[in-house]
């Protein structure tokens, strides 16, 4: 009976420790989903550039605005001579490198 108390008493700090206990058990049935996204912005970064720029031969310019994200890198870097790209965002590095004009791009392991 002294949770119905509680509840009636601070309504808002009620819906609010609901809310978060939501929002754990969310985060915990999604953890595995969570632990990969940092990779996912490097790797799309340098698999996506790499494709625009050495198998479609587009501009630079151009290839950076279209893997352009929301969240920013933290390094970019294109070498022209091995035509390989590095993206590293979120605390994760990955390359992409192109392979010829049959195989297009891939991604380092």
């Amino acid at each position: 009976m002294k949770h119905r108390a509680f509840i009636r008493r601070r309504p808002l700090l009620s819906l609010l420790l609901m809310a978060g206990l939501l929002l754990m058990g969310w985060v915990w049935q999604q953890r595995l989903a969570l632990q990969a996204f940092p990779d996912i912005l490097g790797a799309y970064t340098a698999k996506e550039y790499c494709s625009c720029r050495y198998v479609m031969q587009h501009t630079a310019n151009d290839c950076r605005a279209y893997v352009r994200q929301y969240l920013p890198l933290s390094d970019f870097s294109d070498d022209t001579q091995s035509r390989r790209v590095t993206a590293s965002a979120l605390g994760r590095s990955h390359s992409a490198l192109w392979l010829g004009p049959r195989e297009g791009c891939r991604l380092d392991p």
